[in-house]
């Protein structure tokens, strides 16, 4: 991943990290499978220019979709960052929304990965309402992942980036959980098993002007072939599901050769499902650090070995807060692009989402 902490040129940030990218992946051999850019729609078309121009410049092959999440670093406009998920080039395929790519699929120890991103449900370009569009975007990713053998309940994390997300966010919820019950993920009373994806909910912009834009990642395969996936509840929290919101609080994928952790949108919510520390934002940072911190130790980890985080908060001068919050813990050199974006609740101030890998990790963890 590349981040950017101070007020540098976007372009020149651009040319900077995109360059840096490119010679690692020509060097390595390796071929971008997801790539989420965070950015102000004002430096975009110049971001992406200095992007195609590194690639040209390393002969990098990418004929995917790059998910750019419109939203501003916290000392204003510019290029926030970038985060790159590669595996070795080699028996890769782009997936296609008709005549559209819209994300990779690569085989790894037999069981084979699936990404897809930047997926909207605007549809024809036909002006339709925030709720129809968000139908849309979930049928018309089952139909995607159908027409690879797949369905939504190979789907293991989930990203959503919703324009206004203060304005529609129960609306949101109601519709997601009405399509995940007919996908057939949504627990029912007494359920031993969470099929439920981790996932990631905040406000973010994007230049078609759709009320929703999604990433996902799934993986299918044989009983034999596929990894161990487990969603994973939080003690510390209650399960987002039981007050309306259908994901887990994060995802542990067990393969041959390692193991990654992916860790859903997280914030200062109890176990009854209540924002907790309202207008004290050092209260927020600790109390989530607290809560992930609990959750990854069940697995194993700690917060030290996350590598690659998005960071969201409310207003920008809390990103120096966050900063000195992270350094007091250890955290240094913490892995994360920060964003200025509303969360789902007016009171929260601070989210967190991250993945973090054993010390051997599978090819899906090539992070740049």
């Amino acid at each position: 991943m590349a981040a950017h902490d101070s007020p540098v040129d976007a372009v020149r940030a651009a040319t900077e990290s995109y360059g840096q990218i490119a010679a690692t992946l020509a060097r390595h051999n390796l071929a971008i499978v997801h790539e989420r850019l965070f950015c102000s729609r004002s430096v975009e078309h110049g971001v992406r220019a200095e992007r195609r121009r590194a690639f040209q410049t390393h002969s990098v092959f990418d004929d995917t979709s790059v998910t750019c999440i419109q939203g501003n670093p916290p000392w204003g406009a510019g290029l926030a960052g970038v985060i790159i998920h590669a595996v070795p080039a080699g028996e890769l395929r782009t997936l296609m929304d008709g005549d559209m790519p819209c994300g990779r699929a690569w085989r790894s120890n037999g069981a084979e990965f699936l990404v897809l991103q930047n997926l909207n449900g605007l549809g024809d370009g036909l002006q339709v309402g925030r709720a129809t569009q968000l139908r849309r975007l979930l049928e018309r990713a089952e139909q995607i992942l159908r027409a690879e053998g797949s369905s939504f309940r190979d789907v293991l994390r989930t990203w959503f980036y919703l324009s206004d997300i203060l304005e529609w966010y129960p609306e949101f919820n109601r519709v997601r959980n009405e399509q995940y019950g007919r996908f057939g993920i949504m627990p029912g009373p007494g359920d031993g098993e969470l099929l439920l994806p981790a996932s990631t909910g905040v406000r973010g912009d994007n230049h078609s002007g759709a009320a929703a834009t999604m990433d996902l990642i799934a993986v299918t395969g044989d009983a034999a072939s596929r990894p161990v996936i487990t969603q994973l509840t939080n003690r510390g929290q209650l399960d987002a599901f039981r007050y309306g919101a259908a994901f887990s609080r994060g995802t542990l994928i067990r393969g041959a050769v390692g193991a990654l952790f992916q860790l859903s949108g997280t914030a200062a919510i109890d176990e009854q499902g209540k924002s907790l520390f309202v207008g004290d934002i050092r209260g927020q940072i600790n109390c989530t650090l607290d809560k992930v911190e609990a959750l990854m130790a069940q697995s194993g980890l700690s917060l030290e070995e996350i590598t690659a985080a998005t960071v969201f908060i409310k207003y920008a001068r809390h990103a120096g807060i966050f900063r000195e919050v992270a350094a007091a813990r250890g955290l240094v050199a913490f892995p994360a692009v920060c964003i200025v974006a509303d969360i789902c609740r007016e009171e929260l101030l601070f989210e967190i989402d991250a993945e973090a890998a054993a010390p051997s990790v599978p090819q899906l963890t090539a992070i740049l």
